[in-house]
């Protein structure tokens, strides 16, 4: 009968260890570029991407709201969360997406139509090798003169905060959404045709 037990619980300690090394290791990327509509429908489409979400990072918890937001009241950045299977995609991969398919890093507090710093480029690294991987990939891309102009993004800290849920997959939901026609969809389109290893339909 011990025997017997011992077994059992050693099964049971092997089967636990072999679905805890099933299960992926996630890691946490936070990045502000624009409209989090667009820089979400991105990055919802890569390979290895297990969540986004849309937010607010750079001000206070009780200024995350959008009303204050976006009316320049705070010092908050649009910016998604996405939770990522490193195995599948990189920190650094992410960044090579975020800075030539989600936006533009040359336009300073805006993106396109939208004017603020709340729209401003930025990293928000969550530990110190995320920091030295967008400090590099910046002074990479200045140094090779990649986009024609200086890359404006900023590494800066700050608590992320979820948006109102009503902005949470607002380009799956609202596909003919005017903003989403003019400025996200061809964001998407762009990320299918330039890096279709990573692409996820």
């Amino acid at each position: 009968m011990m025997k017997a037990q011992l077994f059992l619980a050693a099964a049971g300690l092997l089967m636990a260890t072999n679905a805890s090394a099933a299960q992926p290791q996630l890691q946490t990327a936070v990045l502000a570029g624009g409209c989090f509509w667009g820089v979400e429908a991105v990055f919802e489409h890569v390979k290895g991407v297990r969540e986004v979400v849309s937010g607010y990072a750079g001000g206070k918890a009780a200024d995350a709201k959008y009303d204050l937001v976006s009316g320049e009241r705070t010092d908050h950045a649009e910016v998604v969360r996405i939770r990522f299977d490193p195995r599948q995609v990189s920190y650094a991969d992410l960044l090579k997406i975020y800075f030539t398919v989600a936006h533009d890093p040359t336009q300073l507090n805006r993106q396109y139509p939208d004017v603020g710093r709340s729209y401003r480029s930025a990293i928000f690294p969550q530990d110190a090798r995320q920091q030295a991987l967008a400090a590099e990939a910046i002074r990479q891309l200045n140094m090779r003169k990649a986009f024609g102009k200086p890359v404006v993004t900023r590494i800066e800290r700050g608590q992320f905060y979820a948006a109102e849920a009503y902005h949470q997959d607002f380009a799956r939901k609202n596909p003919r959404h005017p903003y989403i026609l003019a400025h996200d969809r061809p964001k998407v389109a762009k990320l299918r045709r330039a890096y279709p290893n990573f692409w996820r339909g």
